[in-house]
């Protein structure tokens, strides 16, 4: 891969430091661990996978260089000021680092815990703080999140958007409100009021039974994926349960430094998820899964929920881990003919090495034939709400998702994460002729349920290309 360094890095976070903080970055003991920190020996394997790096050039948005702030941060010899905010600001959070790293440096853990210091005592500009205080009312609450998408759907369908999009006014808009508006979800109303039931039974005798995560996103933008899982595992022989009063899982706001709300919203799932016949907690979004495995660390320091959280995180699966361990009825599969490109999701191939699982499940689909991405470890670019935060790096790694999906052709994209399947089908929604994207879930439901491949693409390419047709 060549390296794009032509484009400049954007200027320093906006903000000041708050009491001490312009002195030492990090309050005592609250910091990154010590011993994560002198894991990292600075060797540069981690270099080409990292997406900022490979945009920019800049040593210090790689992570060896994040790390060298976070150390002179905890050592006392900088304090927080904009331009170390900038640089951990700028980093996806993507965990290609963590799978490329020969040294087994928990990055992961190193920028969650540097960036709750960050939340904590940098001071942002009031129209920074508005932006992310706006994200965070919205996205983890399903409710609210299907308020707004319904606006989208019919902001699109009115042809309200391609008015907009070929007015003057449109180029006038704030560049961070343009990238907003091009992240629109691609999706229906049938896609949005469909949803998982509460508790969906197999044919016959259980072989496992599983409570299912719906998540914020995922259940106000793509109910369909979430009905889509819950027939599929049904088919597999499990019991699910789908509890409705069950909220958001705390990821989005744990991987930007909101750690006390993200532990809160912990022990809230997990007092609605779990059960002593609870076998599996399954995830059907990659971001999720990887913030719910996790959650012994989390709640660590809790001595009231740290036993729990850690059995709670013991029992937690990625749907293609669950899938891939069991067998669909004989002969049920049916074929769907189609040439499919498979995205890994960040937070499932780096950060819960969730890799085979979700192609073998797919290769047992008669008729699919499996084709690999160029340069597959790079992120998208959508990165939890890294998109909304920093709009113009995200839309050039989304740009270069979609040119390295053109390269091969596929006649479908499947990607297990709904962020990622937002930023691809944006990405993807310029010129050319439209790359229809699922769900991998979507794809088995359909073998199951005998559906026309022809007729499945096509379907999917009309959403796309009525978006399209907008931009």
């Amino acid at each position: 891969m060549s390296l794009d360094v032509t484009r400049i890095p954007p200027a320093p976070s906006q903000g000041r430091p708050r009491g001490d903080a312009g002195e030492r970055a990090f309050a005592p003991g609250a910091g990154p661990e010590r011993d994560l920190l002198d894991a990292c020996v600075h060797c540069g394997f981690c270099l080409p996978t990292c997406p900022t790096y490979v945009l920019w050039g800049e040593e210090m948005d790689s992570p060896r260089g994040r790390i060298l702030l976070m150390d002179l941060a905890d050592k006392g010899e900088i304090g927080l000021d904009a331009t170390a905010v900038r640089h951990w600001d700028s980093c996806l959070g993507c965990m290609a680092c963590v799978t490329s790293c020969p040294s087994g440096v928990r990055y992961d853990l190193l920028i969650e815990a540097t960036r709750a210091q960050v939340e904590e005592r940098f001071a942002r500009e009031p129209a920074e703080r508005r932006v992310r205080d706006a994200a965070f009312t919205v996205l983890p609450h399903h409710r609210r999140m299907t308020a707004v998408t319904a606006p989208l759907i019919a902001y699109r369908a009115s042809g309200l958007q391609r008015a907009l999009r070929r007015s003057r006014l449109y180029g006038r808009l704030p560049e961070r409100l343009r990238r907003v508006e091009a992240l629109a979800p691609i999706v229906t109303w049938a896609g949005v009021r469909e949803e998982a039931p509460a508790l969906a039974r197999p044919a016959g005798e259980p072989v496992l039974r599983v409570a299912m995560l719906t998540g914020c996103v995922q259940r106000a933008v793509f109910g369909d994926v979430n009905a889509a899982t819950a027939r599929v595992l049904a088919a597999h022989g499990c019991e699910v349960r789908a509890p409705r009063a069950q909220a958001c899982c705390g990821a989005l706001e744990l991987h930007a430094g909101r750690a006390p709300s993200a532990r809160e919203r912990a022990r809230r799932l997990i007092a609605d998820l779990d059960g002593p016949d609870v076998d599996r907690i399954v995830v059907n979004s990659a971001g999720c899964g990887s913030t719910l495995k996790e959650y012994g660390h989390l709640l660590a320091d809790d001595p009231a929920w740290a036993e729990r959280a850690a059995a709670f995180a013991a029992k937690v699966r990625d749907l293609h881990e669950v899938l891939a361990e069991l067998e669909p009825p004989a002969g049920a599969l049916r074929p769907l003919p189609l040439r499919l490109a498979y995205h890994d999701a960040c937070h499932l191939a780096h950060a819960q090495g969730v890799r085979a699982e979700p192609r073998a499940v797919l290769a047992r689909i008669p008729g699919l034939e499996l084709v690999e991405i160029p340069d597959a470890a790079i992120c998208c670019g959508s990165a939890g709400v890294y998109n909304l935060l920093q709009p113009e790096p995200a839309a050039e790694l989304g740009r270069m998702k979609a040119g390295n999906v053109r390269r091969v052709a596929p006649d479908a994209l499947a990607a297990a994460n709904p962020g990622c399947l937002i930023q691809i089908s944006a990405s993807l929604g310029g010129d050319g002729d439209p790359v229809p994207t699922f769900h991998p879930v979507e794809l088995v439901d359909a073998s199951l349920r005998g559906e026309d491949a022809a007729g499945l693409l096509a379907r999917r390419a009309a959403l796309l290309r009525s978006a399209g047709a907008a931009r």
